[in-house]
C-alpha cells in the first residue's frame, strides 16, 4: 500500500500508540537503573568485603607482631647467650653450646648508671685475636652508618685474622616502628644463623642495606624470609612465623640495659669501651689498630 493510500490514524490511535512508546521507554529505563542499582550495590559490598579483608589482615598481622613474647628460650646454633653471634675469617663462625636464656637470671640494674659499662664476654683473651663486640639494631640508622664507614676494614681485619667481630642486635627501637621491626629483623637474623651461620654476614649486610625508615612497619616478615632466601641461607620461614629466637633477642636487649648500654652502636675492642674517655677523640679503626698493635 503507498503512503498515500494508508490509513490515517485516528487521534485517539495516535495518543494511544504514544503512550504505549512511552510506557516502553519507561519501562527499559527503570529496568536500567534496577541493573545500575544492583551493580553498584555489589560492587560495593565487593569494595566493604575487600576493605574488611585488608583491615582483618592489619589487624591479624599487628597482632602478631605484638604479641607477648615470653621471658624464657633458647638460643640459636652458633650464638652465644650475650645475645651474639661471632664471625672470624671469611665466613666462619664461631661455634657456641646450646643453651637457654631467661629474663628472670639477669641481675637488676644499678639505681644509678655506672660509670664504666663492662659487656659481659667481651674482654681480650689470651692467644686469640683482637675481640670487637657491637651492640647494633637494625633499624638505627647510625648502626648503618657504622657499617657503611668501618664495614670494609672490619671484615679485611678479620679475614686476616687480627680480629673476631662479634654483633648483638638488639630491640631497643623497637617504639620507631609500629610491628617491633628491631626484634623481629633480630630474630630473622637469628634464625639465618641457627640454619646457615656460613649466610649470616651476608645476611646482616643485607639487613642494612634494606634498611627501612624509622616510624613506619618496617620490611615484614614475608620480606625478611626472602631476604634470607636471596642471600643463600636455608629457610627461615617457620623459624619467623613461630618467633623461635625473639624471647633470645628479649633477653639480650635487656641484659644490654641492665649492664649500662644505653643506644646502638655500642662498639668494644677487647673490653675497652670505644668513644668514651680516652678514645673519645679516636675514630674505630685506628682504636682497634691500637688493641692489635698491643697484641704484637
Amino acid at each position: 500500500m503507498s503512503p498515500a493510500n494508508e490509513v490515517r490514524k485516528s487521534k485517539a490511535e495516535r495518543t494511544a500508540e504514544a503512550r504505549e512508546n512511552a510506557r516502553k521507554i519507561r519501562e527499559a529505563q527503570l529496568a536500567k537503573d534496577k541493573r545500575n542499582r544492583l551493580l553498584i550495590g555489589w560492587g560495593i559490598v565487593v569494595a566493604v568485603v575487600a576493605i574488611l579483608a585488608v583491615v582483618a589482615l592489619v589487624i591479624t598481622t599487628s597482632m602478631r607482631d605484638n604479641t607477648p613474647i615470653a621471658d624464657q628460650g633458647p638460643t640459636p646454633a652458633n650464638a652465644n647467650v650475650h645475645g651474639g653471634v661471632t664471625l672470624l675469617a671469611n665466613t666462619e663462625v664461631a661455634k657456641s653450646d646450646p643453651a637457654t636464656v631467661n629474663i628472670a637470671d639477669i641481675p637488676a640494674a644499678p639505681a644509678t648508671p655506672p660509670t664504666e659499662i663492662k659487656a659481659p664476654g667481651a674482654d681480650a683473651e689470651a692467644g686469640k685475636p683482637v675481640k670487637v663486640v657491637v651492640y647494633i639494631d637494625f633499624i638505627c640508622p647510625v648502626c648503618k652508618r657504622f657499617e657503611d664507614t668501618y664495614g670494609a676494614d672490619l671484615t679485611n681485619l678479620r679475614n686476616e685474622g687480627k680480629i673476631s667481630l662479634e654483633y648483638r642486635p638488639l630491640g631497643f627501637l623497637d617504639s620507631k616502628s609500629t610491628t617491633n621491626y628491631s626484634s623481629r629483623a633480630a630474630n630473622a637474623a637469628a634464625c639465618v644463623v641457627n640454619e646457615s651461620p656460613e649466610k649470616y654476614a651476608d645476611f646482616l649486610n643485607t639487613l642494612f642495606e634494606k634498611q627501612p625508615a624509622e616510624g613506619g612497619a618496617g620490611l615484614s616478615d614475608n620480606e625478611l624470609k626472602n631476604l634470607a632466601t636471596e642471600v643463600g641461607a636455608k629457610s627461615i620461614d617457620s623459624c619467623v612465623d613461630n618467633k623461635v629466637f625473639r624471647p633470645y633477642v628479649k633477653y639480650a636487649t635487656q641484659a644490654a640495659a641492665a649492664t649500662g648500654v644505653t643506644g646502638t652502636p655500642t662498639a668494644f675492642v677487647d673490653g675497652k669501651l670505644w668513644g668514651k674517655g680516652d678514645s673519645a677523640n679516636v675514630d674505630f679503626i685506628p682504636f682497634v689498630q691500637t688493641a692489635i698493635d698491643a697484641k704484637g
